[in-house]
């Protein structure tokens, strides 16, 4: 990998693309720190406590919800609003219709995802402005409409400026710029997490039980799982992102004058992980949604008032899962299953909307191309959606593992640490189709120079 990006430095037009991508990066960084107007910076504190800034969303904000920077949404009203356009392209014929009208359709649906983007941003935005006035976060103390408006549109230009990089990242740098931001901001908090790993682990910190050699050897074996889980969940999800399944093709002989043509093998592949990352980050938006939205409007937690709602809020957090307490608060683990539910939903989503098995189906007939043993048409496209269900679900259940074992680890021994498998998948996955990026991009430039010699 590293020789690759000091090969791609050599290269002047994929240099200035990694410069302007490593600008837009440095440019999120202090976005990511710069508080919205009418905010008392004196009341940070007491927000950073709050539990919003824990987990998920405080990594994909890059810690900038803490610090309730110009970029606290980040761009997860980008994320959501995608969720709800996938959604909505198969429930309204006009949309599906649009999605399968080319180029053009697809700008036509990007366009109205940008729309939705700023609607939710607002939406969000606002909610949280008139939560902060109730909380007194505001300099005047009060819940004064201009800071309220003041602050709904700062948060809400944070997240069209976010998503306006994101594009130029993809048009102008290297790789998509949304996973791009995604993953500068999850780089970020990594140094926080390791620290509190290391120290509530290896250094023992906290746990007066441990001291002299008993402190060293339990150190050093901390260390030890801490490094081997973390390795291991990468050459998962590695493994994963590069696993296929590869059904054979055979095209049919033909004579065009004096010469035969056609009867070479071919393969389709067929990707373990189809979809990627997305159906872990769509599960847990909708998990944080509405935990998000009721704590905007001053929703207690479970034990202040005991409400059915609240206990649902309670069980779909996953800060609450695998806790082995004297209360009993075990039983809300019960939210994992929804949690893996959602990404075996999106995950056969997704794949429908980008693999249909009839129009494959219908090209291989036309080009007198058909599967071994399968007569062609209708049988083919059973044969490839039965084989294309299996190997979904395959990936969907090692996607689950990986996804919910750091939160597993998390929970038992409690580490609270946003470095969970969701962001190790971004992270990972973000690198290497990056690199590959970058990889076609020298590799056309090499063939580029090869023909104008």
């Amino acid at each position: 990998m590293f020789k690759t990006i000091i090969n791609a430095f050599k290269i002047k037009e994929i240099r200035s693309r990694l410069l302007f991508t490593l600008a837009c990066l440095v440019v999120v960084r202090i976005g990511s720190n710069i508080t919205v107007p009418a905010i008392d910076s004196t009341m940070l504190k007491d927000w950073a406590d709050n539990q919003l800034t824990q987990g998920l969303l405080a990594t994909l904000t890059g810690g900038a919800l803490s610090t309730l920077s110009i970029f606290a949404l980040s761009i997860s009203p980008y994320i959501n609003a995608e969720i709800i356009m996938q959604l909505l392209t198969i429930a309204i014929p006009k949309l599906e219709e649009m999605q399968k009208d080319g180029e053009d359709g697809r700008q036509k649906i990007q366009k109205i995802s940008r729309y939705l983007t700023v609607v939710l941003a607002l939406i969000e935005s606002t909610a949280m402005a008139i939560s902060f006035g109730r909380s007194g976060y505001f300099v005047s103390h009060t819940n004064s409409f201009t800071e309220v408006v003041t602050v709904a549109l700062a948060f809400t230009a944070g997240t069209v400026f976010l998503m306006w990089l994101g594009d130029k990242i993809t048009e102008k740098g290297v790789g998509n710029g949304i996973s791009v931001i995604l993953l500068i901001n999850i780089v970020s908090r990594l140094p926080q997490d390791i620290n509190t790993l290391v120290t509530k682990f290896v250094l023992g910190q906290g746990n007066e039980s441990r001291s002299g050699a008993n402190a060293v050897v339990w150190g050093i074996i901390s260390a030890a799982i801490i490094i081997a889980i973390i390795v291991g969940l990468v050459a998962l999800i590695v493994l994963l992102q590069d696993a296929e399944r590869r059904i054979p093709v055979q095209y049919t002989r033909k004579i065009v004058g004096r010469k035969q043509v056609g009867g070479q093998g071919s393969s389709i592949p067929m990707k373990v992980n189809t979809s990627g990352v997305l159906p872990v980050i769509f599960a847990m938006s909708i998990l944080q949604f509405p935990i998000i939205i009721a704590s905007f409007f001053g929703a207690k937690g479970m034990r202040e008032n005991g409400t059915f709602g609240n206990k649902l809020l309670y069980l779909i957090d996953q800060n609450n899962w695998f806790h082995l307490t004297p209360e009993g608060e075990f039983k809300y683990t019960l939210g994992v299953i929804i949690y893996i539910a959602l990404i075996l939903f999106f995950a056969y989503f997704y794949t429908a909307v980008s693999f249909n098995p009839i129009e494959i189906s219908n090209n291989l007939k036309k080009q007198g191309g058909f599967i071994p043993g399968i007569r062609p048409g209708k049988p083919t496209s059973d044969y490839l959606t039965s084989i294309l269900n299996r190997v979904i679900f395959i990936g969907a259940i090692a996607l689950s593992i990986v996804a919910v074992l750091p939160i597993f680890f998390t929970g038992i021994f409690n580490a609270n640490v946003s470095f969970a498998a969701t962001s190790i998948i971004i992270v990972v996955g973000v690198i290497l189709e990056t690199m590959k990026q970058v990889e076609s991009m020298m590799a056309v430039r090499h063939y580029k120079g090869f023909l104008d010699n």
